[in-house]
């Protein structure tokens, strides 16, 4: 029965996303809207079938709290809900499509071979742990919260002799603290760039606040990892530098020239400049162009590649059982998307703002901005992951008008999004992380954390502010 059900799982959520393709481009076509509906309530119940009770209670708390709203709000409920399972439709598309990426990442040895082109730059500790970090961020432009598994088994391998706390500590908080901070700024992120579209930011200015405070927060962060060097009374770079000097007699690449290098740097050159290019072009939406060229460009490099054996074993695979292990964010979002549909039905929004002004009317030194990440942070020890945090709070925010630019209020909540998911215990990456390092999610999450994240917090609300007051 749980073959049948992540079939029919399959089956709903890829055509709810083809039918979102075919209705951008022919808007007029009411029976496809309608039949988008149809396949995310059959999303949502072959999800419910396949999923543990436990992974699908969030799911339906959710659902019900949109239904009550509806009920008694909605003026024709039945048009509102399908409306209201419509609303994800662009970030479903966006996630469906995204993990080939990683079908690309897998054919050669990149990573390997990074880090054995720049040993030289990673032959002490901090140098190793920014290299660790930056390159997290890197690889999260193509397999986003799944960077944390294949970065943790890679660098595990790596130090396979060095498990202590220590060195736990060390591997660990690079790789979620680098994943986080990709959320600021990485355009593949779909909670990123669902924020700047639903709040009108412009892309560049976006992307460029939340690089340089992700370069800020990586340097915050190696300052962390030196001082807890100290505290551990651990000599980190004596080891790396005996690793590093195996990994590299074990390159496949000798001299100045690295072939697997080059071609990661063009491949990734290739894709997200395409994706601006075409963007700039047509004038489509982010979330529509990414899609697309993703899908292109993936099966160009097998195409080129010759590797025609190995895209079809990857696309059998992503088809038969890829999917299926989606089921909790894909309901999630389809959730979520309701919710958000029927409260901006409401001025649940206008309360919200109005409850935060309360606040910085007591307390007159701070205002919504300084209160923003908090709402996020909460809702992840909720359990609510990035995507779905943003998507909710963005959501509501989208039905007000603020007197900050929406590029502020996107580094606002994205700041929030990095420390949520650096510090609770039931968001994915933390509960991945503590999946393959045997720690506890207490111990990755707050543990580890809660000290960066404050000084991150407070490393982001003085530009905030200081923004806020000129």
């Amino acid at each position: 029965m749980k073959l049948f059900a992540a079939r029919g799982f399959t089956f709903s959520v890829s055509f709810y996303a083809l039918l979102h393709f075919i209705t951008y481009f022919y808007d007029d076509a009411v029976f496809f809207v309608f039949l988008i509906s149809v396949f995310g309530i059959l999303t949502l119940i072959f999800a419910y079938w396949l999923l543990p009770v436990k992974n699908f209670q969030l799911q339906l708390f959710l659902i019900i709290m949109s239904l009550l709203v509806l009920f008694f709000t909605s003026e024709s409920m039945w048009n509102d809900l399908i409306e209201g399972l419509t609303q994800m439709r662009d970030l479903i598309g966006l996630l469906l499509i995204v993990p080939m990426i990683s079908w690309v990442l897998k054919e050669e040895p990149y990573i390997e071979e990074i880090m054995s082109f720049f040993h030289n730059l990673l032959n002490r500790s901090q140098r190793f742990y920014f290299g660790l970090m930056a390159m997290t961020q890197v690889i999260s432009h193509f397999l986003l919260f799944g960077s944390v598994p294949m970065m943790y088994r890679f660098i595990d391998s790596f130090l396979s002799e060095h498990k202590d706390e220590a060195w736990e500590n060390f591997k660990g908080t690079a790789i979620l603290r680098g994943f986080a901070l990709s959320t600021m700024w990485v355009i593949s992120i779909p909670s990123f760039i669902f924020a700047v579209e639903a709040l009108g930011a412009t892309l560049w200015k976006s992307m460029l606040l939340g690089f340089i405070f992700a370069f800020a927060g990586t340097l915050l962060a190696v300052a962390f990892s030196y001082f807890k060097e100290k505290d551990y009374h651990a000599n980190f770079t004596t080891i790396l530098q005996l690793e590093i000097d195996k990994a590299v007699k074990n390159s496949r690449n000798r001299g100045y020239w690295n072939r697997d290098v080059a071609e990661f740097f063009f491949l990734f050159v290739s894709l997200f400049g395409t994706i601006f290019l075409v963007h700039e072009i047509s004038k489509l939406e982010f979330l529509l162009v990414i899609p697309m060229v993703i899908l292109v460009w993936t099966c160009l490099y097998f195409l080129i590649k010759r590797r025609k054996k190995s895209f079809l074993t990857n696309n059998t695979f992503y088809l038969s059982q890829g999917i299926a292990k989606q089921a909790q964010q894909f309901s999630i979002l389809l959730a979520a998307g309701l919710l958000i549909y029927s409260l901006n039905q409401t001025t649940v929004g206008l309360y919200v703002i109005g409850g935060m002004n309360f606040l910085t009317d007591i307390v007159p030194v701070i205002n919504i901005l300084f209160l923003i990440p908090f709402i996020v942070i909460f809702l992840g020890f909720i359990g609510l992951g990035p995507l779905p945090v943003i998507v909710l709070v963005a959501g509501i925010l989208n039905g007000v008008e603020l007197p900050y630019p929406p590029e502020l209020i996107v580094l606002a909540i994205t700041s929030g999004s990095v420390i949520s998911i650096i510090l609770s215990p039931f968001v994915m990456p933390v509960i991945i992380l503590s999946s393959v390092n045997g720690l506890s999610g207490i111990k990755n999450g707050l543990r580890f954390n809660l000290k960066f994240a404050i000084a991150f917090y407070f490393l982001v609300q003085v530009f905030i502010q200081t923004i806020v007051l000129l």
